[in-house]
């Protein structure tokens, strides 16, 4: 099913697969199987939850302990991927981040109490957050502009598809079985980093001259690259006037608007409820007399088909409007089921209103995946200058899972307080995010990662 669904997601993206392009996609899918695993490891918890607690006698504060420490891993991984990816290169950092992975697997795979079952979920959460920056970094320094947003975009379309295929695959194995599962993505990444080429940017930027063979063998042989070369010789140049950054350095003048753009897309992405709504939409679906099983089913699917979907539109639509009608779907989704949960508190709920809050919550799940899930990791990919990438896509990526991790956290909170008022609140901030990409978030579409600099600093 893994290797079925990348096939499906790449067919996709481009149908012209030849030499000037085959390279770029084998990198791709190398890089992807590290978006596959942050979705393996996100969805391994759900399907498992009862067989864990049964056979290690856990109660629900351990368990619970078990789910959110993920989350803490991750941030760590967010932390220090930025720093690891800019020493020893996006390939290997990548490679590194799978060790973890697989550590984490078979810790929980021979784990017979909490301590080595919380230690590898750690683990594979910290590889998980390390993924989610160096996986559409890799990719958009890789990409030609024609296709970046959609092979990028990918990132989000394998995440989907890796949660999907943990919450289906647990359902008839083992959770110690789910857990041996995970290391088949791991394998085929890290011999898979044998067949691809560094990133050109990051060599150039470390002074090594291999960067044009690397260059040379994504586009392919017989690619003048001539013009590529020119603009990323002239950037380097530009950024040996510049010393390395740190966190610090992010927030001068010069750099201000590359964290407002890049932090403030993450903010939105999951303020606006993705999390909470995601981690507890069994729950949802059974409060507004929905089917847990058949809103799950939904779901799942459309959390694999759209990002597909969207992969195809990025870069031809542009970033700016997918996001425009991602956020204004997400947020009347929202909105109608606040409305929805209201009539339910003001006793004028029926059958039918039951079927029109799960209706919203699946049409918030669609247009949320066709621009404000994966379009942020993009345009985060595409807009830091190299010199600060590492320190300002970690700081990015940090936001992101400490949004998570909040949301999540206060979600249930927040429902016993007020079901309506939540998913008022969620309407609001995806509103909030309409204004935010009109106002502040630049079009990147069609530009060179030089170009894109060059245009925020003008």
């Amino acid at each position: 099913m893994t290797h079925l669904s990348l096939h499906r997601a790449i067919f996709i993206v481009h149908f012209d697969c030849d030499d000037h392009t085959i390279h770029i996609y084998l990198s791709t899918c190398v890089a992807v199987f590290g978006s596959y695993q942050f979705g393996a490891c996100a969805g391994y918890s759900s399907p498992t939850q009862s067989a864990i607690t049964a056979e290690l006698h856990l109660s629900t504060a351990e368990f619970s302990l078990f789910g959110s420490v993920l989350t803490f891993g991750a941030m760590f991984g967010a932390i220090t991927s930025g720093p690891i990816a800019d020493f020893v290169g996006r390939k290997w950092a990548m490679g590194l981040y799978a060790a973890s992975c697989v550590a984490g697997w078979l810790a929980i795979y021979f784990s017979k109490g909490t301590f080595v079952l919380d230690l590898g979920r750690l683990a594979g959460g910290y590889g998980m957050g390390a993924f989610s920056y160096v996986v559409p970094i890799y990719i958009a320094e890789i990409s030609p502009v024609n296709i970046r947003g959609a092979l990028t975009t990918l990132n989000q379309v394998m995440i989907s598809t890796g949660v999907s295929v943990a919450f289906i695959i647990g359902i008839v194995v083992s959770w110690r079985t789910l857990a041996l599962t995970g290391l088949i993505p791991c394998a085929i990444m890290i011999l898979g980093l044998f067949l691809i080429p560094e990133s050109p940017r990051w060599l150039a930027r470390r002074g090594n001259q291999e960067y044009k063979y690397a260059l040379q063998k994504l586009q392919g042989q017989d690619a003048d690259i001539t013009h590529e070369v020119a603009e990323i010789q002239s950037c380097i140049e530009e950024l040996k006037h510049h010393p390395k950054a740190n966190i610090f350095d992010l927030f001068q003048k010069k750099y201000i608007r590359f964290v407002i753009v890049g932090v403030g897309l993450m903010v939105l992405q999951q303020f606006g409820g993705i999390n909470g709504i995601c981690f507890y939409a069994s729950k949802i679906f059974k409060t507004t007399g929905f089917s847990p099983k058949i809103g799950t089913v939904i779901y799942a699917l459309l959390q694999v088909v759209i990002p597909s979907v969207g992969a195809t539109l990025i870069d031809k639509a542009g970033r700016k409007p997918l996001l425009l009608v991602s956020a204004t779907g997400s947020a009347l989704g929202c909105f109608l089921t606040a409305v929805s949960f209201y009539l339910k508190v003001h006793q004028e709920y029926t059958k039918e209103g039951g079927i029109l809050a799960a209706t919203c919550i699946l049409v918030y799940i669609a247009f949320y995946s066709v621009g404000m899930g994966p379009i942020p990791w993009v345009v985060m990919s595409e807009i830091f200058p190299i010199n600060v990438k590492g320190v300002a896509g970690s700081l990015a990526t940090l936001v992101n899972w400490f949004g998570a991790w909040a949301v999540s956290y206060t979600f249930n909170f927040l429902m016993e307080w007020s079901s309506y008022g939540t998913f008022l609140i969620f309407a609001a901030t995806n509103a909030l995010d309409i204004i935010f990409v009109i106002i502040v978030v630049p079009e990147t579409n069609g530009r060179t990662l030089e170009e894109i600099q060059v245009a925020l600093n003008g």
